[in-house]
């Protein structure tokens, strides 16, 4: 905050001048002013502290002068005690009401305090009795905006600019309150202007990269934001609004880099900990994610959706059991958010608890009855209870509010198929595999359903289609040669019985040698390098195209030293790897 200078009072004076007192009354008068003299002086060189106890003692010693305690509040806000010297300040202005200096720096604390209204009110009269300077026009215009009163703040702003039109940084603020009232076109030019003013101001470059970055200008953003970046290489905001501007672009793994970056330069940047654990979240990095949101839920217990985010990284994560609580904790805080409940319902579905998965969903639903996602998850758990009338019920209101998504569809076309309703089971696949047509189960599903039809051509189609999409999945060639042999097509039955046979020997290989390859990694794990060595060699005898084998074995020759076989097995793993990413 920018205090106006305290002026120099000559308080013994100014106090002797027009009272008869008493010899004694004299004596305090003069420490008094003397007290003054020394707090003022100290205030010039900077020497708050002293200049706090001095004021201090004038204050007390002279209790009923206005200019000791409007010393006293400028000296307090300096100290950043605005409580303090709000009471001052207030005392100030009961004892000669047109003090100015005590109004505007009353003003000023309050708006410190975050009591936008009572600062609001200040300037709005001080300002009726005179206009205010830029530098107050610019403290009232951010009180105005926190209201948010935006017209008004920009309004205000805009005479600050006016009465100091070369001052980059109020251009700035001018964009910045142009900015968040969504006046996009009005925030560049402002900010552009700035950098005209002001080339090396990287505040401006910074807010110009954000309206770029809204714009969908990311090329022009990552300029501005490259150069605010180099004008102020440990400013964290930077980082910290460049990640946010690739989240907003859906890039994630650029915006980690820029959000870790943020957190270096300010460790104590509990946002830039939050969005980075979010970003982290979102590619998949639930582990990772954990620790930054726990710190966030840690610094800030009343807050529903941190803890809803760590709750959901439990989850994602299979620690659905620590989940609850935190999502119980979140309920707790915000008792009608229906998502928390939707939450909390799939991490007791995640525990294999259904009855309490149910009751959240129908309680999410009791506060938006008209949410497909409830809909369709208490219709899944119905499923999961074999209690189909109720299962099919919900997903049809599922599918009733959202019917562009293929899940409801899909999964009443396998219920209906369980329940031998087979028309609307094609009926409610089909719409699924319009919306989703890379669904390869779905065309299995259909496939077995027009067999049971008795429909050979359709059913052949569409498992055909499955097989295009899932080559390696021996079920479908299995369904398919039941439907060739119903058409007498024997010999393409046969091969179709083989390519099954094939498919499933290789993944009843696969299967051994994922098996040994974990063995083998839990024995490295323990120093029993000989064993895992046997471990990894079993599973590429079992599977020799399965990388993950071949990588681990080259680890394990490499602790014993067998640096040139290693080598080979690594190379051989990166070939593996190269022919099938």
């Amino acid at each position: 905050m920018r205090l106006k200078p305290m002026r120099r009072f000559a308080l013994a004076s100014l106090l002797l001048g027009g009272l008869p007192l008493c010899g004694a009354q004299t004596a305090a008068m003069q420490q008094a002013g003397q007290a003054f003299r020394a707090g003022s002086e100290a205030y010039e060189r900077g020497d708050l502290s002293t200049a706090r106890t001095e004021f201090s003692l004038a204050v007390r010693l002279a209790p009923g002068i206005e200019e000791g305690h409007s010393a006293l509040g400028v000296v307090l806000c300096s100290l950043g005690d605005y409580p303090d010297a709000i009471a001052e300040l207030n005392t100030a202005l009961k004892l000669k009401p047109e003090d100015r200096t005590a109004e505007e720096n009353l003003a000023q604390a309050y708006s410190q305090t975050g009591s936008d209204a009572v600062a609001i009110t200040l300037f709005e009269k001080m300002d009726r009795r005179a206009p205010l300077r830029s530098d107050l026009l610019v403290v009232w215009a951010r009180d105005l905006a926190a209201i948010p009163r935006a017209t008004d703040a920009i309004v205000i702003m805009e005479r600050a600019v006016e009465a100091d039109p070369q001052n980059a940084a109020l251009v700035d603020q001018l964009g910045s309150l142009d900015a968040q009232a969504d006046r996009w076109p009005d925030a560049e030019a402002a900010f552009n202007k700035a950098i005209e003013l002001d080339a090396q101001l990287a505040s401006a470059h910074m807010h110009l990269a954000v309206v770029l970055s809204h714009d969908r200008q990311m090329n022009g953003a990552a300029a501005e934001f490259s150069r605010a970046a180099e004008l102020d290489p440990h400013n964290a905001a930077v980082q910290f609004e460049w990640g946010n501007a690739l989240v907003a672009a859906n890039d994630d793994d650029e915006a980690i880099e820029h959000f870790q970056r943020a957190i270096e330069i300010d460790p104590k940047m509990l946002d830039a900990d939050y969005q980075l654990a979010l970003a982290l979240q979102r590619a998949g990095k639930g582990e990772e994610a954990i620790p930054l949101l726990q710190t966030v839920v840690d610094a800030r217990p009343k807050e529903a959706e941190p803890l809803t985010n760590l709750g959901l990284a439990m989850v994602q994560t299979g620690r659905a059991k620590e989940a609850v609580p935190l999502y119980l904790r979140a309920a707790a805080l915000t008792p009608k958010n229906a998502t928390i409940y939707e939450d909390l319902g799939a991490a007791y579905l995640q525990e294999n608890n259904v009855d309490d998965a149910i009751r959240q969903f129908q309680t999410g639903l009791k506060f938006a009855p008209q949410d497909p996602h409830l809909h369709y998850d208490l219709g899944l758990a119905y499923k999961l209870k074999d209690d189909l009338p109720h299962a099919i019920a919900e997903l049809e209101a599922a599918l009733r509010l959202d019917p562009a998504s293929p899940d409801a569809p899909y999964t009443l076309g396998i219920l209906y198929m369980q329940e031998g309703r087979f028309d609307d089971a094609v009926r409610n696949l089909r719409a699924a595999l319009e919306l989703r047509p890379e669904n390869g189960d779905g065309w299995a599903i259909l496939g077995s359903v027009f067999r049971q039809q008795g429909k050979y051509d359709d059913a052949a189609a569409a498992l055909r289609k499955a097989i295009a999409l899932l080559p390696q999945q021996p079920g479908a060639h299995i369904t398919l040669a039941s439907v060739l042999q119903e058409e007498g097509k024997q010999d393409e039955a046969a091969a179709e019985r083989k390519t099954a046979a094939d498919l499933t020997r290789v993944a009843v290989n696969r299967q051994r040698a994922t098996f040994a390859t974990n063995a083998g990694n839990a024995l490295l794990s323990k120093g029993q390098i000989t064993d895992a060595i046997a471990r990894y060699q079993e599973a590429i005898g079992s599977d020799p195209s399965y990388a993950e084998a071949h990588r681990q074995l080259a680890a394990a020759l490499t602790e014993q030293g067998r640096i040139t076989e290693a080598a080979a097995e690594r190379q051989k793993a990166d070939a593996l790897t190269a022919r099938n990413p």
